[in-house]
């Protein structure tokens, strides 16, 4: 059964199966989305998400073994620190807390570990993480992005006129309007586009096999002010949300079946 870690007691702990139970963390961070939606957006997406993936894998196996450890709120946000209220670790600080998790959940007996990512820029110190803690304990680390963004049904929730979509865009508006409407603010949205450096280039870009880090400053309203979102998140909906958040918990599910059938001693 899927429980939440810190629900249970000490010999509920120990009566755990380790070799089996997967440990998931949700990885959020606390940093600006704009100015319509909350500086929690990916912390708020952190805590619903496992609901979804809990309702997906339970229709799929009702005894599916998995411990929800508690979102982590704060994580990796270099590149938002310009603007008011994000907050971010430095990546050694951010390494380092997430190791000494790691090492006490391997210390109990456990043998797979997930890091669902709900912000981004967390994947970097993740990917870096599972292969560090594989080679130090043999624990199996998996990562799993938490938001399916590039997915056909997800990408049809964008409005046509949206120009683009990236960080702190309409879909992410809309996923904290179907959790947490009161937080919006849309009727304050502004549209944010590339510029600074990557204005006019056709090479270089924020990710891929060209790219230079990004800052929430490259991306700005038509009249050069930074707002730090992609795109214009005016047609979010609390509808389109439900849709993102059910069709990755979906594809999560999925991928989370192959970690439970993962053969730790292959």
């Amino acid at each position: 059964m899927i429980k939440n870690y810190r629900d249970l007691t000490r010999k509920e702990m120990e009566a755990v199966d380790k070799e089996s139970t997967i440990v998931m963390i949700p990885l959020g961070a606390i940093e600006q989305h704009g100015s319509q939606a909350p500086l929690g957006t990916d912390a708020m997406i952190a805590e619903a998400m496992p609901g979804y993936v809990k309702r997906e894998l339970e229709a799929m196996d009702p005894d599916f073994p998995m411990l929800v450890f508690p979102a982590i709120p704060i994580g990796l946000s270099i590149e938002h620190l310009s603007f008011t209220g994000s907050i971010s670790f430095k990546p050694d600080t951010y390494y380092h807390m997430l190791y000494d998790i790691a090492e006490s959940i391997h210390n109990h007996g456990f043998k797979k570990l997930v890091f669902l990512i709900c912000h981004g820029g967390n994947r970097p110190m993740a990917d870096i993480l599972s292969r560090q803690l594989r080679h130090d304990f043999g624990m199996f680390v998996f990562v799993l992005a938490s938001g399916a963004f590039l997915d056909p049904e997800v990408q049809a929730t964008i409005s046509p006129d949206n120009h683009w979509d990236f960080h702190g865009g309409e879909m992410e508006t809309s996923m904290i309007m179907a959790i947490h409407p009161e937080t919006v603010k849309l009727e304050l949205s502004e549209t944010g586009y590339k510029d600074g450096g990557y204005k006019g280039k056709k090479i270089l870009n924020f990710s891929g096999d060209a790219a230079i880090s990004w800052m929430g400053s490259d991306l700005r309203t038509k009249d050069g002010k930074p707002i730090g979102i992609g795109g214009d998140p005016r047609g979010a909906t609390a509808e389109k949300g439900e849709i993102i958040f059910k069709r990755s918990a979906e594809k999560l599910a999925a991928a989370l079946i192959e970690v439970r059938d993962w053969d730790i001693n292959a």
